[in-house]
């Protein structure tokens, strides 16, 4: 196995096309076809179903699929990794990171990294915390910053806990305050028209679990809006929403009312492939990104509801 029939195979995988896999790889077709031909041969199995021009993977290609991609993308990083040796002048950092964090921190840490690092390439998925993980476990990604879930921490990652946020209530200023007190539990929304984010999205899971385990359905106003569209919507006084600490300042037309309870905290860890150490280039960002959060701390400037873990 060769790692140019990997990518011949990954062209077909993706293109679901030999012609077009040939023209994308760069390859004539015929020569395309008598490696994946080889490739077959030598696991034992077809990669592929070729039945009326119409091409598909087979089990073995839905097994080799992720495994593939994986491989390639580790050869990239090694190849980035040696020439970043020459001192960061250049590399990539693929990085996820929740709604939240990109909202909050993530922009400054990038910009000060960026003006260190000018050669470094970064490429940023913000996706929820279980798509990053997936992510990551793929070879996809080199870092993320994502939520640490409640079931624990996934054995093949190695975690860094860098942030504790509190999740708020958040409010138009326009309407009613929800309460008088510093804080409000969670059965005070029981008659609340709440904005409610998409389906897959972290928090929308947490929130009706939470409040189910009250003992109620939440009345829903709005719902499957991204962090920005749902923080406009509370905005524009269409219901109350709970969203992350981090998220809320700046936005002078927002009321943050802190929720009750030692449970409704959520930790923020920087996450990499236990198998797959990182990068310079990775290992400078997460130097940055402390850097950046004890710059904080320093200052009394980290929001409201959040706090550190180093």
């Amino acid at each position: 196995m060769t790692l140019q029939q990997l990518v011949y195979f990954l062209a077909v995988a993706d293109t679901r096309h030999f012609t077009r896999a040939a023209q994308r790889a760069r390859v004539a077709q015929p020569s395309l076809s008598k490696q994946i031909h080889s490739l077959e041969t030598e696991l034992g199995a077809p990669l592929f179903t070729r039945a009326r021009g119409n091409v598909a993977l087979t089990a073995a290609g839905e097994a080799l699929l992720p495994v593939a991609r994986r491989i390639l993308s580790d050869v990239d990083t090694a190849r980035l990794e040696v020439a970043e040796l020459v001192g960061l002048r250049r590399g990539r950092i693929r990085l996820g990171a929740t709604p939240s964090v990109c909202v909050g921190v993530l922009a400054d840490v990038l910009r000060r990294f960026h003006d260190r690092h000018p050669g470094v390439r970064l490429l940023v998925e913000e996706s929820g915390s279980r798509d990053l993980t997936e992510a990551l476990l793929g070879g996809d990604l080199d870092l993320a910053l994502l939520i640490v879930p409640p079931q624990g921490i996934e054995p093949a990652l190695t975690m860094t806990p860098v942030l504790r946020e509190q999740l708020m209530v958040a409010s138009s200023v326009d309407l009613p305050a929800l309460s008088e007190r510093a804080t409000v539990r969670l059965e005070a929304l029981r008659d609340q028209p709440m904005v409610m984010f998409r389906q897959g999205y972290d928090l929308r899971e947490t929130t009706l679990h939470a409040c189910r385990a009250a003992g109620f359905e939440p009345t829903l106003a709005v719902e499957g809006g991204e962090m920005d569209a749902v923080l406009r919507f509370v905005e524009a006084g269409l219901g109350v929403a709970v969203v992350p600490s981090l998220v809320l300042p700046g936005r002078p037309r927002l009321r943050a009312t802190p929720l009750a309870g030692p449970s409704i905290r959520r930790t923020i860890a920087l996450a990499h492939r236990t198998d797959a150490p990182p990068t310079a280039a990775a290992r400078a960002f997460r130097s940055t990104l402390l850097e950046h959060i004890d710059g904080l701390v320093a200052a009394d400037a980290l929001p409201a509801g959040v706090e550190p873990l180093r």
